[in-house]
């Protein structure tokens, strides 16, 4: 090839192509330092409209609960104004005061609803103690909802679900009283949220061990705000061990809960002598037991005969929760404190020999109990005094001059007059009492739509699994367990009631994008069958007969 032929043929110079990007490298913002420095002032100007934009999306998604909510609160905002010194439970809410001036453990109770009034003690107000009560409450409704709303329930359902949460008259008075009930419910409902977190989410993932963690710690304070809630503590992880890889949050979870558990009992063993949390399960079984025991059908050691009833007492079938607090029972006329350690196993010994000589008897008190909680009416249960505490009332309360629970000497008016610096005790205002009044007697779940909510529960175990069974077995021992350790009363049925409408509501729930489960998995299973053959072929037998 000569020279000019290689020159001709030689394409000619061009400038080298820019360097591809470094990804590692980060690119300038828009409007950077050859713009002027104005690459931040847009990013932002982008960004509070995004943020803006979002919450608009968010809140007109939840909107329909947001409306329930606001409904909610102005009922409880009437409430406050109606009773601003809050609502007294006779001897209960004493104890509760009392221990809060004195905090240490009771042989009769758990105090650890004490200890909330305690850490509110220095703003002397009762009104603070209803409000904050009011709060939690709302608190419980909005962890149902983000829970149903969690397992992808339309809105409309997820509200539906929390009604009776946030409305029930009943609901809203049992948080006005200076009770335990609505901080019980609370931790119980929040530790419960941090197990089904998870496993209600889109990867339908078992829960974690932080999260069983920060369960098995909400869960042991329920239980020393309420002993009611100690069944949960075993049950619960045999719960977890449901899922695969389940015993880690099992261990995590019962560990977390024995600690404050056992630290508590060992405050009450350096106070009062015994390695426990109370040492009163023993006369509560006791008048569980009484009114069918027969000392002729029970195997007594020498110690506990004469702890029957006389058969003309057993007949007129005094409530147990009455029974226990007649000082001419048996054992208050051998014990001057039944709560003392030795009177107390003692009783407990007797009632569990009382329950094997006896299963059916007892069996049948227990059912009798739970089948109050779905009558259509309310029963004057154990006695009319003690059910007209759990209505709105239209008069200020009259204080007893029995001895106070501060271990100070004294009243129990004292006692409240000693939290609240001499403020009054009880007040009504009655324009908004008497709506109050009115709106309880209208507006309440009643007791056969708890039975229909249990049904429904059912189903949803059939069909969500373990998730609804969580829920459905939480209110299942937090009714039975007090009916079967003590009596049955109506404020020992409102906390089941944020458990109940959980396990109800996942019925409609869908499923885990897998296929059915539950039902759906045997309806499955049935038609592809040797009855029915593969899914969508002709039914056996209106085709040749292919053998038995």
């Amino acid at each position: 090839m000569s020279l000019r032929q290689a020159a001709v043929r030689t394409p000619p110079l061009r400038a080298p192509d820019p360097p591809e990007p470094d990804p590692s490298k980060p690119e300038p913002p828009e409007g950077g330092p050859a713009s002027g420095g104005g690459g931040r002032r847009s990013s932002l100007g982008s960004a509070f409209p995004q943020g803006a934009a979002e919450w608009r999306a968010s809140t007109r998604r939840h909107a329909l609960f947001l409306i329930a909510l606001l409904g909610a609160t102005a009922l409880r905002w009437t409430t406050l104004r109606a009773y601003p010194s809050g609502l007294w439970f006779t001897g209960d809410s004493y104890f509760y005061i009392g221990h809060a001036l004195n905090p240490r453990p009771s042989p009769t109770r758990t105090t650890g609803y004490s200890m909330l009034l305690w850490l509110l003690r220095p703003a002397h107000s009762l009104y603070l103690i209803v409000f904050v009560q009011h709060v939690l409450g709302l608190a419980v409704a909005v962890m149902l909802y983000a829970l149903l709303r969690r397992a992808r329930l339309p809105g409309w359902a997820a509200v539906l679900a929390a009604l009776p949460v946030l409305y029930d008259g009943y609901q809203i008075e049992l948080e006005h009283l200076v009770m335990s009930e609505t901080l019980f419910t609370f931790f119980l409902v929040a530790g419960v949220a941090m197990l089904l977190w998870r496993p209600l989410g889109p990867d339908r993932a078992r829960p974690s061990w932080k999260q069983a963690v920060a369960a098995g710690a909400l869960l042991s304070a329920a239980t020393l705000v309420r002993s009611a809630g100690a069944p949960l503590i075993p049950l619960l992880p045999l719960v977890l061990l449901l899922w695969r890889g389940g015993w880690r949050s099992a261990v995590a979870f019962g560990t977390a809960a024995a600690v404050p558990l056992l630290s508590y009992a060992f405050w009450f063993q350096q106070v009062n002598g015994t390695f426990a949390l109370t040492t009163s399960d023993g006369i509560f079984l006791w008048g569980r037991t009484a009114n069918w025991a027969s000392c002729t059908k029970i195997p007594l050691p020498p110690d506990e005969q004469g702890l029957c009833l006389p058969r003309r007492v057993q007949a007129q079938r005094i409530p147990p929760g009455r029974l226990d607090w007649i000082g001419t029972i048996p054992p208050r006329q051998r014990w001057r404190f039944v709560a003392a350690p030795d009177a107390n196993r003692t009783l407990r010994d007797f009632a569990f020999r009382a329950i094997l000589a006896q299963p059916r008897a007892y069996a049948s008190d227990v059912l009798r109990g739970v089948g109050y909680t779905f009558e259509n009416r309310r029963r004057p249960y154990p006695n009319d005094t003690t059910e007209m505490l759990y209505h709105f009332r239209d008069r200020p309360q009259i204080f007893p001059g029995g001895r106070g629970w501060s271990g100070h000497g004294g009243t129990a008016l004292g006692d409240i007059l000693t939290y609240t610096r001499g403020g009054a005790p009880s007040r009504v205002n009655l324009p908004e009492a008497k709506r109050m009044i009115a709106y309880q007697d209208r507006v309440h779940l009643p007791g056969p739509a708890l039975g229909v909510l249990f049904a429904v529960g059912a189903v949803a175990v059939l069909r969500r699994g373990r998730t609804a069974l969580l829920a459905l077995g939480t209110a299942t021992t937090l009714l039975v367990f007090p009916i079967a350790s003590a009596d049955f009363d109506y404020r020992y049925v409102l906390p089941v009631l944020p458990f109940l409408c959980l396990a109800a509501g996942l019925v409609l729930a869908p499923g885990n994008g897998n296929g059915p489960g539950g039902a759906g998995a045997v309806h499955q299973w049935i038609r592809a069958s040797r009855w029915w053959g593969i899914p969508g072929s002709r039914r056996r037998g209106t085709g040749p007969a292919s053998g038995p």
